[in-house]
């Protein structure tokens, strides 16, 4: 297992290197110039004179490679620069905007479990009945629902004319219903057709149809299928983690929620770079630290992949 962690951390030097090339390129690749952006962000008129002189402020004039070990220098160090638009740092407007985004992520993620789970099991015990029909049937129309409209759809039924819960903001602990339901309505189908389809499958396997000819309880044999059929759902799972956080950008400025998607879409709006650039390193780093996470949780479970390891 130590072999193992070693190899990984050391597979994920050169990923992590790559990442903030590609996050520091993509915003050198725009076609428009960042000192005039920044000028006209701040809604003055660039000049030949302004433009030389934020030119300067900036160090574009200074030579790719100086700028990219100067940027990454920072950006270890949690400095990611000044923002265009409102000149604040913007390792601190993320550490600010973080929180709700995680707190929306980490709901959301538990009505996937909470829902999946139940769903899923309660196809796999009633396989190919009337129940299992519906429960499919209902998961699959929610899921095929596009997530803006069905924010739109459950904040006009929620809150404008039932009124039980506030339509946007991050007002009181009800306002995170609405959207973390919204964000996990395309989670929730996969998972449950994932839960089912292993339970079905491991149903049908040596050790189950063993234990019935012992003579144990169903009751009994479903929870060794089901604790065996949970390990794909849980590797699944882990990687929805980041996908769920970095999914959040729709969804918050759907509900006005005040989290790190929302923050990125005004970057876009403004074409503020050093918040853009930050945001794409952040998630790309997330994703490969869960992944690693995802990788060593199934190695340990797994004791087939444990001896491989």
């Amino acid at each position: 297992m130590k072999h193992y962690l070693v190899k990984r951390l050391l597979w994920m030097i050169p990923i992590l290197i790559g990442i903030t090339f590609f996050a520091f390129v993509l915003i050198n690749l725009s076609p428009s110039d960042p000192a005039e952006v920044a000028i006209r962000v701040n809604e003055i008129t660039p000049t030949a004179e302004n433009i030389v002189q934020m030119r300067e402020q900036l160090g574009l004039d200074d030579p790719f490679m100086t700028r990219y070990l100067s940027w990454l220098s920072n950006a270890l160090q949690g400095d990611f620069g000044n923002s265009y638009a409102n000149n604040k740092p913007v390792g601190e407007e993320i550490a600010k905007a973080l929180p709700p985004t995680l707190y929306l992520a980490g709901v959301s993620l538990l009505i996937i479990v909470i829902v999946s789970v139940a769903a899923g099991v309660l196809c796999a015990i009633r396989e190919d009945s009337l129940t299992d029909k519906m429960v499919r049937g209902i998961v699959f129309i929610g899921t095929a629902i596009p997530g803006f409209w069905a924010g739109i759809l459950l904040m006009w039924l929620f809150a404008v004319k039932l009124k039980w819960l506030p339509t946007s903001g991050m007002t009181s602990m009800a306002s995170v219903i609405l959207p973390a339901v919204t964000l996990s309505l395309g989670y929730i189908a996969t998972y449950v057709r994932l839960i089912r389809n292993n339970m079905i499958q491991n149903k049908r396997e040596n050790y189950a149809l063993y234990g019935r000819v012992r003579g144990l309880k169903e009751q009994t044999i479903m929870k060794h299928v089901f604790k065996n059929s949970l390990q794909t759902s849980l590797t699944a799972l882990g990687m929805s983690i980041p996908k769920l956080i970095a999914g959040t950008v729709v969804i918050e400025n759907i509900f006005a929620w005040p989290g790190i998607g929302r923050l990125c879409v005004t970057a876009i709006f403004n074409r503020d770079f050093p918040m853009i650039q930050a945001y794409v390193l952040i998630m790309a780093v997330l994703f490969v630290f869960c992944n690693l996470l995802v990788d060593l949780g199934s190695v340990w479970i797994d004791p087939r992949r444990r001896r491989e390891a």
